[in-house]
């Protein structure tokens, strides 16, 4: 099972189970494996800790 985190500042989405290949992250990727440095792609603003876990 696959989950998804949101920003909580603009709404993006990212989801284990599709990745986000524009960042470089193939689908599968889990949001634990990303980097303590990831930020938003798209505001930028918020660190991978900031990040909500969504419920499926």
């Amino acid at each position: 099972m696959y989950d998804r985190y949101q920003c909580p500042d603009c709404g993006y989405t990212y989801s284990e189970e599709v990745g986000d290949a524009h960042e470089g992250y193939i689908p599968g990727t889990r949001f634990e494996d990303l980097p303590e440095e990831f930020t938003c792609p798209d505001c930028a603003v918020r660190y991978k800790e900031d990040f909500q876990k969504q419920c499926a």
